[in-house]
């Protein structure tokens, strides 16, 4: 019995080893070197999405050359099989022609036989030469009518054979053809996810680069030194932050952090405010990257926030607009930009967020500082609120623990 139950709680334990064990946290953008590499990385991304989608565009013209080719090897085959058939309706016709001319002479030769006439016309011969000519030519007219029958015959077949050639280019043409359009069809498709991915990187690209750029100025101003091995947290020369604040007035949870409708949802969902709303830095900090009119976010803010002596990346999606630029320094009274995802941006309503049908703050925090692309191991639960939906609060000052 006592062995039962350690043997229970060796196996309870195992499954809550395996359950409790957290997931390696992709790390965060700690020197200069690291903004360097990201931007780089995105750099390459780009890139390849870029030769991917001229590839394609290649790919296309290829197909639309050997379609055309195609269409005119098809439309010749069809001519050519049109003049075979025509052979072998004159072909016909040239038989039933020589058919009719070889009886008439079978007939003749027949009727010949059998009165004088026929006898008359191989008695009547001046000498053994010419009775011999005479019998030969009776007999090759008849061979050579039959022996022009067979012949037209055999060019039947060829052209019957002809014609099967033929109409079985026509269905390998025929076939090519639908190919082609297949894969034309499916690169468009490829180019339109590429230009998609590519719209996307393109900010992420300039996103990084600003983010770098940012850096780089700030510990050439602040420490004179500018090489990969700089820890960026060095460079920072305004003092952090205590605590943290709301970043609305006045709201509640509408969506958690984690996985939601397929996908994971890096931040909480705040709704309860209309559009124009002022959005306030939930912490002192400086504006490291700055999205426009992203597909999936809208207006998308992150600000690079030291609490308590720790890195942090605030962000904020779905903003109507903004009231700073990177680079700029905020502090907890700063509004950096106002309510969106309403009527104005979403995409039900004709606008430009995809991600969106109604007013609201995407409110994210992330250990580390990163240039926009937020690590899903490094994002927590702001300070202050709890991941539970309906959580509501009325003030900036108010914090849920």
């Amino acid at each position: 019995m006592m062995k039962k139950r350690i043997n229970k709680i060796l196996i309870i334990l195992l499954v809550l080893s395996v359950i409790i064990v957290p997931q390696k946290a992709n790390a965060a953008l700690e020197t200069l070197g690291d903004y360097k590499r990201d931007y780089e990385t995105l750099l390459k991304q780009q890139q390849d999405a870029n030769n991917k989608s001229e590839a394609a565009k290649k790919d296309i013209e290829a197909k639309e050359r050997a379609i055309k080719d195609a269409e005119s090897n098809l439309t010749n085959a069809r001519k050519e099989e049109a003049e075979t058939q025509e052979k072998i309706v004159e072909s016909n016709e040239k038989i039933a022609k020589l058919t009719d001319e070889a009886q008439n002479v079978l007939l003749y030769l027949q009727q010949m036989q059998g009165i004088n006439s026929y006898v008359e016309y191989i008695s009547g011969a001046s000498s053994m030469t010419d009775l011999i000519m005479r019998l030969a030519a009776v007999e090759q007219t008849s061979k050579q009518i039959q022996d022009t029958m067979e012949n037209i015959k055999d060019e039947i077949k060829r052209n019957e054979q002809l014609t099967k050639e033929l109409q079985e280019k026509q269905q390998k043409l025929e076939k090519d053809i639908i190919s082609y359009q297949e894969a034309i069809k499916k690169q468009y498709s490829n180019i339109n996810e590429y230009d998609k991915f590519a719209t996307d990187i393109d900010q992420q690209v300039k996103d990084a680069k600003r983010a770098y750029d940012l850096k780089v100025n700030q510990c050439k101003q602040t420490i004179g030194k500018t090489d990969d091995s700089v820890k960026v947290v060095t460079c920072v020369s305004a003092g952090g932050n205590g605590n943290w604040l709301k970043p609305l007035n006045s709201g509640y949870i509408t969506s958690t952090i984690g996985t939601r409708w397929g996908s994971y949802h890096n931040a909480l969902d705040i709704g309860g405010n209309a559009e124009g709303t002022p959005v306030y830095a939930a912490a002192a900090g400086t504006v490291s990257g700055k999205i426009e009119r992203y597909r999936c976010g809208g207006n998308m803010l992150y600000i690079d926030v030291i609490v308590n002596g720790k890195q942090y990346t605030t962000y904020y999606y779905h903003l109507l607009r903004f009231n700073v630029n990177v680079g700029d320094t905020v502090t907890q009274n700063t509004i950096i930009g106002w309510v969106g995802g309403g009527r104005s941006t979403s995409s039900a309503y004709g606008g430009y967020d995809t991600c969106t049908t109604g007013a609201h703050l995407h409110f994210g925090v992330a250990n580390g500082w990163f240039s926009g692309s937020i690590k899903k191991g490094n994002v927590i639960t702001p300070p202050g609120f709890p991941n539970r939906e309906g959580y509501r609060f009325y003030s900036r000052y108010d914090y849920f623990s």
